[in-house]
């Protein structure tokens, strides 16, 4: 079935939706697949209220071998409940379940990060680490191209400009995608905080934050899973690759990483901004190495970054490998902007480097 064809009937839909469901609820457990990228999810029913807190959801399994996360012989992997949304899809007293994945054992697969992330922050707690996340994603149509590209592979549409932020059927594509994900984020639970068109046509961005610690990776993960689902209405999908149009004068796609302590927030805190800017520099290799696959294809120098193999900063530069909003200098407190992580990053990974390398 291609995309086209997996696009909702809604007035067939909606017969069903609705049904009474005498009681029971529906969980969704959502985890994260082999890819580091791929996420992954099933449905278990539930009665007489065990589903209304992680002290009662009980533990599942999947079978990691069809996931790229085990092998046949021993393919079970555990699914351990860290959040609960509510579901905007089923809606009622039904609930989305993040999840993060070990084996039996208890050792942890190579793709859940959240467990080292929740160590560095219960190391962390007391400065109140606050993360705001931009993700940037582009939206791709039944032929695989960028919505409002050319379908004619070897045509461009007009050159950048006109598409950042932008109003009107000849420079915005997909809004119905992006109100309807919005909305659903709100609903589910999700601290989204907004949205905006990009740079590429059929590039857009939402933000989620500010979060504090380990919600930031549960609540970024939830809103890329809400929005996937939401394509999946529209017959549209969602590419998260940092460099999704290689050839010609295009955008890239990040994940602008905002961060804050509490000593940076307070009166005066704009030395602490300073001081965790310089102990980043001084580590940027260790971070670019966990900051996306293919971020040297968007770490050019060019389109609003700077080079890979670079570390700089700055007050609002958007060519810096940090950003210092005008507003943090003007008030001698706030937060900085790192903008080096790709979109398709591992928030868990990255909010937590970025702690443990300004914190420990």
């Amino acid at each position: 079935m291609t995309a086209a064809e997996n696009v909702v009937n809604f007035s067939i839909f909606d017969q069903f939706r609705d049904l009474d469901q005498n009681g029971s609820v529906q969980a969704e457990y959502v985890w994260i697949g082999g890819s580091g990228m791929d996420l992954r999810c099933k449905t278990r029913t539930f009665r007489d209220g065990e589903w209304k807190s992680l002290a009662t959801l009980p533990v599942w399994n999947y079978d990691g071998s069809s996931t790229d996360q085990a092998l046949g012989h021993d393919s079970e992997v555990l699914l351990i409940p860290v959040r609960i949304y509510k579901d905007p899809f089923r809606r009622g007293d039904n609930i989305l379940v993040m999840c993060k994945t070990i084996r039996p054992d208890g050792t942890e697969l190579a793709t859940n990060h959240r467990g080292a992330a929740e160590k560095i922050f219960e190391q962390v707690k007391d400065h109140h680490p606050w993360f705001g996340i931009e993700q940037e994603y582009t939206m791709f149509n039944k032929a695989g191209r960028p919505l409002g590209w050319p379908t004619n592979p070897m045509q461009y549409p007009r050159p950048q400009g006109p598409y950042y932020c932008s109003v009107g059927a000849e420079n915005n594509f997909g809004r119905p995608v992006v109100e309807a994900h919005y909305r659903a984020c709100l609903y589910a639970g999700v601290k989204i905080a907004g949205c905006n068109a990009e740079v590429m046509p059929g590039q857009w961005e939402f933000q989620v934050g500010p979060c504090e610690g380990i919600s930031v990776g549960d609540d970024l993960w939830m809103a890329r899973y809400l929005l996937q689902r939401v394509g999946e209405f529209f017959g549209i999908t969602i590419d998260f690759s940092p460099k999704p149009i290689q050839e010609g004068d295009w955008n890239g796609a990040g994940c602008h990483t905002n961060y804050s302590t509490e000593a940076m927030r307070n009166p005066g805190g704009y030395k602490h901004i300073i001081e965790a800017i310089e102990k980043l520099g001084k580590k940027h290799a260790e971070h670019i190495a966990v900051y996306g696959k293919g971020n040297e294809k968007r770490l050019t120098g060019r389109h609003e970054t700077a080079r890979i193999d670079q570390f700089s900063y700055g007050v609002a530069n958007r060519g810096a490998s940090i950003r210092i909003p005008r507003d943090s200098e003007k008030n001698q407190c706030g937060y900085f902007e790192d903008r080096r992580p790709a979109s398709n990053i591992d928030p868990y990974v990255v909010s937590s480097k970025i702690a443990a390398t300004t914190l420990l």
